[in-house]
């Protein structure tokens, strides 16, 4: 396998400019000609089959669930990163993309930041145009917060919904297409292969989750809009649908599978209350604007938090990193949580054999600034943690904790957003591009709409000019044995008849991961981890119970497709982890920290892409590396202090 990144020649601000006047064109009469496949509606998805069918292309989206706008990206909360130094702070294109690179632990491709920093400032204007109902301050201009590893206020939001309305903002884009007959939408429709036609994606097979019946579809090049797999850990802020299955089957048929042991920790959730919670709840991190984050001085203190004076107080990020204080990075911010509990400084109720909460501090805001104005910032996320605990955060502090957020591993692409499989594009978190082993808050959001608005629809038009049109039917063989082997899992699933559920496996699959791949991973707790999940492996398929038939509806079947996606690929993300010998951002080994508790990262050796190629069943996977070359940005220590 071999990973061309495919990165322009020049000067690096220059690069994107270069680029998109040496590719080559499809003229618009010959685009009408060409057909694509996206699977996913989110940001990424539904941005790039709007402006894709805009330009003439013949665009089919897929979707599980039962409308575009239920996609994952409406639960993004606090905002969208972009460029425009509207608060006059010293912010700046180049700034965007050192925090970025800096904020993902020098583990990013440097020409692929700089561009989603350049494109950013486009966004903002895209969307206004759009109806976004950005916040504004009192004049009528846009107003900025600021977020975690950013100095800045460089953070477009409306309230604590951004996903939301920027999700309206495309999903209106998309539907303004599929009225005029441009687009063919297809919800309520799981991606189950990818079909390869003389080693080029030419289509997919999918599932009708309402019938159970099993279709093909042909186009001249299939994008991967999918998401992350943040649910192999089965809690996390992810809604419950969200699943690798898309991307884990584009690597099986040979895509390689980029920095898999890359997640995010958010700090800022709703801490878990109990061993049978289906999933977590995301506080935003712009929550972190105005509250103040801190523990009691003295272990298994149980006073109420106002009776607990300013002395006997730790403001741990503030003493810990006094430059960004309340909005040190992610990472960072959630490691320190994690050993403030571990330390028995936690609060809230025992949750095992710990409390797993600190405390997420408004009353110096409210104080301030008057609590209409904190309203106004945030009034949707206080109601939303006040209806889940019972507890109303403008007068009692809220309680977080950290828990699986986002992924930034997934498929490799090269500089057009493509695969190692020529005409497989991969967009927003199913590819691993941008982030490098840590994202800087709100620019999930960033990264998604810059893919699917301003990138895709350049870099795949070159990849049509070279291949040509090749009209691809679905009566060929390949999409014939791609229905059989799906139809064949699908009745594996069902004549199995164990004791166990899809979930049942999960929750103990998620357990382990979490548990030995989570927050923090060592030597021994992955070699363990990934022979426990060979075994779980083992008794899925012996013991699996999934209740009902096929021709229906059935959302056993769903789980049970997507669990055995989970269990194999949370082997490969342990095996990610092992391999990996330093620490970097989310990916924190404890044999390789500091004198003070932070990541060392060993640059030597571990400055590149883990690309991981698929084998064969039963076959250890290969790594391929990407070397990291960094011309712009030194290597340094990573530092918030």
């Amino acid at each position: 396998m071999k990973l061309d990144a495919k990165i322009p020649s020049g000067p690096l601000e220059q690069k994107w400019d270069k680029h998109k006047q040496d590719i080559k064109l499809v003229n618009p009469a010959n685009k009408r000609k060409y057909k694509v496949i996206i699977v996913g509606t989110g940001l990424a998805g539904a941005s790039a089959a709007a402006t894709l069918s805009e330009l003439g292309y013949q665009v089919s989206v897929f979707c599980f669930q039962d409308s575009p706008r239920r996609a994952h990206s409406i639960a993004a909360q606090g905002g969208i990163n972009a460029a425009k130094n509207y608060q006059n702070d010293g912010d700046s294109v180049y700034r965007l993309f050192y925090d970025t690179v800096k904020g993902g632990d020098f583990r990013a491709r440097e020409a692929n930041v700089y561009r989603l920093a350049q494109v950013s400032t486009n966004i903002i204007d895209q969307c206004v145009a759009q109806g976004v109902p950005f916040a504004r301050e009192y004049g009528g201009n846009l107003s900025n917060r600021s977020f975690g590893g950013a100095q800045v206020s460089r953070t477009f939001y409306a309230k604590g919904q951004t996903g939301q309305q920027l999700l309206l903002g495309a999903y209106s884009a998309l539907e303004k297409q599929i009225a005029k007959g441009a687009v063919k939408m297809y919800p309520r429709t799981e991606m189950l292969e990818l079909v390869l036609i003389d080693g080029h994606a030419k289509g997919i097979v999918v599932r009708d989750l309402v019938t159970g019946e099993i279709s093909s579809h042909a186009a001249d090049a299939v994008i991967l809009a999918s998401g992350g797999y943040g649910n192999v850990f089965y809690l996390s802020t992810n809604a419950k649908g969200s699943n690798v299955t898309a991307t884990y089957r584009a690597y099986k048929k040979g895509a390689a599978f980029a920095n898999p042991c890359y997640t995010q920790i958010h700090p800022t959730c709703i801490p878990q209350s109990g061993d049978y919670q289906s999933k977590l709840t995301l506080m935003s991190e712009s929550l972190r604007n105005d509250g103040r984050v801190w523990v009691p001085k003295a272990k298994g203190d149980t006073r109420s938090p106002d009776q607990i004076p300013e002395s006997e107080r730790d403001y741990f990020l503030e003493r810990k990193y006094p430059s960004y204080g309340n909005l040190a990075p992610r990472d960072i911010s959630s490691r320190s949580a994690k050993e403030a509990c571990d330390n028995g400084l936690g609060v809230g109720p025992i949750v095992g054999d710990k409390r797993l909460g600190v405390y997420l501090d408004f009353s110096d805001s409210i104080k301030r600034l008057g609590e209409p104005v904190v309203a106004d910032r945030y009034d949707n996320l206080f109601q939303m943690y006040e209806r889940i605990t019972g507890e109303n955060p403008y007068k009692v502090p809220m309680r977080i904790y950290p828990a699986v957020h986002y992924t930034m591993g997934g498929l490799w692409v090269d500089y057009n957003l493509m695969s190692n499989i020529p005409g497989l594009h991969v967009l927003g978190e199913a590819n691993f591009s941008d982030h490098g082993a840590n994202r800087l808050g709100a620019s999930a959001l960033m990264q998604g709409l810059a893919d699917g608005y301003f990138v895709i629809p350049y870099t795949i038009g070159d990849y049509f000019a070279k291949e040509g049109f090749k009209n691809i039917s679905t009566d060929r063989p390949e999409f014939k044995e791609a229905e059989a082997r799906v139809k064949d899992m699908t009745a594996k699933f069902l004549s199995i008849n164990g004791k166990r559920t899809p979930d049942d496996f999960h929750r103990q699959l998620g357990k382990i991961m979490w548990d030995k791949c989570g927050m923090a991973r060592n030597e021994k707790g992955l070699k363990e981890a990934i022979q426990t999940i060979g075994s779980i492996k083992e008794e899925f398929w012996k013991n699996l119970k999934v209740t009902g038939v096929n021709g229906e509806l059935n959302q056993e079947i769903e789980k049970a497709g997507r669990v055995a996606d989970f269990i194999e690929f949370g082997e490969l993300m342990c095996m990610d982890a092992l391999k990996r010998e330093e620490s970097c951002g989310g990916h924190f080994r404890e044999e390789y920290q500091t004198e003070d508790g932070e990541a060392k990262r060993n640059d030597e050796k571990f400055c590149h892409v883990s690309a991981w190629e698929y084998k064969g069943e039963g076959k250890a996977p290969e790594e391929h590396r990407e070397k990291l070359e960094y011309e712009n940005i030194h290597l340094a220590v990573r530092s918030y202090k």
